[in-house]
């Protein structure tokens, strides 16, 4: 593995333990926000584009925080936070209901270690089995390749024939 590469996981991973347990609109009190964001500002400040962050509101990873005067969403630093923490953990593997039950885990407790660790055994145990998939794909592809290389013909191809027999 890229020695670059293990050193940004491994500082995204830190990252990751920063970040507290999503809070509620509530919690965050409006009155103590003093930057507001647009949903294409909140974008921008994350380089995402403004759809996905759509996407992550329509699957409850993020909301806004306030409306404006003509009913736009309006974002706080938190918002700009939790972005970027679901960014990092995309980066380093986590796919989106992993990133949920990361951001439901209180911090800085034994027990959320437990479940992040939980978290990750199982997208391990996934990453696992595709690796598993993959390499069976690539000695398959491989086989084809030298059977082509060995039957090429002019007027046909082992391999098309092989899966145009699989077909019927």
């Amino acid at each position: 593995m890229d020695l670059a590469y293990e050193y940004k996981a491994e500082a995204i991973s830190k990252d990751l333990c920063r970040f507290p347990a999503m809070a509620s609109t509530s919690a965050i009190g409006k009155a103590s926000m003093s930057t507001w964001f647009t949903i294409s500002q909140l974008a921008n400040a994350v380089d995402v584009p403004t759809t996905t962050v759509r996407f992550y509101e329509r699957v409850g990873l993020v909301e806004p925080e306030d409306r404006s005067e003509h009913n736009h969403r309006l974002y706080s630093e938190e918002s700009v936070r939790k972005l970027k923490f679901i960014r990092a953990a995309q980066n380093i593997g986590f796919k989106l209901d992993d990133v949920k039950a990361l951001l439901s885990t209180p911090s800085s407790t034994a027990a959320s270690c437990r479940e992040v660790q939980s978290v990750i055994e199982d997208r391990l145990a996934n990453v696992s089995k595709r690796l598993k998939d993959l390499r069976r794909v690539q000695r398959v592809l491989k086989l084809s390749l030298e059977k082509c290389k060995e039957t090429e013909r002019a007027d046909c191809c082992y391999v098309i024939e092989t899966l145009r027999e699989t077909a019927k």
